[in-house]
């Protein structure tokens, strides 16, 4: 027998801990996720390195790369405790359901903000805004995503669709292959129009 999805259910279980996305207040995601650390709540918040430049001085500041959000990896009874913590606005939900994020999505925030630093170099490979590419090397190997072209510069978009966002990480085209599979699909609808 099938189990309907009803309205308002949530991915929160009992016993199984499992990733969810919480909004926080403006500029308040450090605070909120020491706070949730001093709960006992393991948090994460994916942020980016940038120098910026103070007068004279060089600094490395560490931001934010999605604003507004903290990852929790809650079971159902750390749930209110979240919600109690000062910042905290909100879980993301969708229809009114909490949704849990895969443990791989989490993964792959991590590895795009450790690993990745811009690149300017530029392949002799022919690539086309819009192409269906995946990353040949290094750990985010294996992942796909859809190439985008902006000031001369290769960049691949990575789609957390879970999230509901899309991170622009700038790659050496040099490691991205074109998906033969997503182009000849497209190549068959382009010969089925004609």
């Amino acid at each position: 027998m099938v189990t309907p999805i009803v309205q308002g259910e949530s991915h929160l279980c009992v016993h199984e801990a499992k990733w969810f996305a919480v909004y926080t207040r403006f500029k308040r995601e450090k605070y909120v996720c020491e706070q949730l650390k001093n709960k006992g709540i393991e948090c994460y918040i994916p942020l980016d390195r940038r120098m910026r430049v103070y007068g004279r001085k060089k600094t490395t500041v560490e931001l934010p790369l999605i604003n507004c959000y903290v990852f929790v990896k809650i079971t159902k009874k750390e749930y209110v405790s979240v919600l109690d913590t000062v910042g905290v606005v909100s879980f993301l939900k969708f229809a009114n359901r909490i949704i849990s994020i895969p443990e791989n999505e989490i993964n792959t925030l991590r590895k795009v903000v450790g690993e990745f630093q811009e690149i300017d170099v530029l392949s002799e490979h022919e690539f086309e805004n819009g192409d269906i590419v995946e990353i040949i090397s290094g750990s985010l190997a294996g992942t796909k995503g859809v190439l985008a072209e902006k000031e001369n510069k290769h960049s691949f978009i990575v789609n957390f669709e879970n999230i509901g966002i899309q991170l622009s990480v700038k790659v050496d085209p040099r490691i991205l292959s074109k998906n033969i599979s997503s182009r000849s699909h497209t190549d068959q609808h382009i010969n089925k129009a004609s």
